[in-house]
């Protein structure tokens, strides 16, 4: 399998097995990024989440595929902190702020930055008019957040805790840019894309759950163990393919218009949040999901 992903990179059958990946990766990480928020703390529930997805992935990583080289193995430690930083921030927003608030300004963050770093390490090049419609899948997806966070405000969400979600939020979206740009470089670098996947989601196991851990052991609101383990392994799941799909659509095609296209995920996301949190959403919102969507053509298209 890993032979058929290199063997295809860079060719028409590669581009578009990267669209389907990318739009996949889409709506799976708006169902993982709910998981994460769902339930009576997100900080346990991200802890579950790796360490079901680190033991899923051990038996591959250590028995199936190769083991990664020197050089992979640095790139994968670089990506672990990487992640590390990420998963908290994002779990602090979403403890902290609305769904539809938080999330989508991680998410329009992300990608402008990639494509920028894209030019720069992977020489891709993109045309005047993707450059428009990821100015126009971005900005829309912060006016996105904007509209929301007047909502929250109307609804008399903490505005204090609301404001530290957003913070955290933006910081989330930076660090999406550096792990799908450190990722993408990882991914390149194996000889079979498989190792960088399993050893990635291995070691994803001895990261966040050490924070979860602390916070079980310092606070008294503990969720049943049952509901963990079952939160844990259906975030997994979601995880191996939101976060999977990913790294093959950026190994297959351009790093910069397989992120775009992630961002898609803010259009599941929004249906997630007032279909399963019960968060409100108006006309300039649907509006507004529009023109993700067509910024996101542009991106692809142009």
């Amino acid at each position: 399998m890993g032979d058929l992903i290199i063997e295809w990179s860079g060719t028409p059958a590669g581009e578009a097995l990267a669209l389907v990946l990318a739009l996949l990766s889409a709506m799976a990480h708006a169902i993982f990024g709910a998981v994460n928020k769902g339930g009576s703390d997100p900080y346990f529930n991200r802890g579950s989440i790796n360490i079901a997805y680190s033991l899923m992935a051990a038996p591959f990583a250590l028995f199936v595929f190769p083991w990664p080289d020197p050089e992979l193995f640095k790139v994968l430690c670089v990506t672990y902190l990487v992640h590390l930083i990420y998963e908290w921030l994002q779990t602090y927003s979403f403890a902290r702020g609305a769904f539809t608030v938080v999330y989508p300004i991680a998410r329009g963050t992300g990608p402008f930055i990639t494509a920028l770093w894209a030019v720069v390490i992977f020489d891709e090049q993109m045309k005047l008019l993707q450059w428009f419609g990821l100015g126009m899948l971005s900005g829309s997806i912060f006016l996105l957040a904007f509209v929301n966070y007047r909502i929250a405000i109307a609804n008399n969400q903490n505005i204090n805790g609301l404001r530290e979600a957003v913070v955290a939020a933006f910081f989330t979206g930076i660090m999406i840019a550096a792990y799908t740009t450190i990722d993408a470089y990882g991914i390149r670098l194996a000889a079979d894309p498989f190792t960088f996947l399993v050893w990635f989601f291995m070691m994803g196991g001895f990261g966040f759950p050490l924070v979860a851990a602390h916070r079980w052991f310092t606070t008294d609101n503990h969720p049943p163990i049952p509901d963990l383990v079952m939160r844990g392994i259906f975030g997994a799941i979601i995880g191996v393919i939101s976060f999977g799909a990913i790294m093959l659509a950026s190994r297959l095609d351009k790093v910069a218009e397989a992120a775009a296209l992630r961002e898609t995920s803010i259009i599941f996301a929004t249906g997630i949040g007032v279909l399963i949190f019960r968060e409100k959403i108006k006309l300039p919102a649907l509006v507004l999901i529009g023109l993700i969507a067509l910024g996101a053509i542009l991106v692809k298209s142009g």
